[in-house]
């Protein structure tokens, strides 16, 4: 069923249709597959075959998330952030957060890192921003490299240093 919805939703084998990509994703995801559930948050999250819904997107996200899909995870932690279909909350965003920048997603890695650097959520940790902002920029994520560029020209969290801020900057 996963595969099926894949298939219409990027039009491999099949013409494209959006429409039964969701009806497909849906059978996946209410058998508890974490992927496909990921998927149909995201699905309605960007109103993408299905009406745009944030509270239905949150309820898909956090079924993988509590799975622990780390794409979920992540997603659940912007929508806390950003208060999309849930009411705004820092702390549960960074939990989450959290939750996948351990699971290596280098997305939540890089908005962890934004979290302590301008304290949403936790105190302002300039060295724990610069940990998780390094741990994205790494991986080639290019607003983590911006923001690991600010915090070397600055002296935040890491040794003041001119010559790596400038490599990050550039990198970005």
């Amino acid at each position: 069923q996963y595969n099926l919805g894949e298939a219409y939703q990027l039009g491999s084998g099949v013409d494209q249709n959006s429409k039964e990509a969701f009806k497909w994703f849906k059978l996946a995801a209410e058998q508890r597959l974490a992927p496909a559930q990921a998927v149909l948050g995201y699905l309605y999250r960007e109103g993408l075959g299905v009406t745009q819904d944030n509270k239905k997107a949150f309820k898909w996200f956090l079924l993988a998330a509590e799975q622990e899909n780390g794409v979920a995870q992540n997603a659940v932690g912007n929508l806390y952030e950003n208060g999309d279909g849930v009411p705004q909350d820092y702390k549960e965003a960074v939990k989450w957060y959290n939750l996948a920048a351990k699971q290596e997603n280098v997305t939540a890695q890089y908005n962890l890192g934004i979290m302590y650097r301008y304290g949403r959520g936790v105190q302002i940790d300039h060295k724990e921003a610069a940990k998780w902002l390094q741990l994205a920029a790494e991986q080639g994520e290019a607003d983590a490299q911006l923001e690991l560029g600010k915090a070397y020209f600055k002296g935040q969290g890491v040794p003041q240093d001119l010559t790596e801020a400038f490599k990050w900057t550039k990198l970005a």
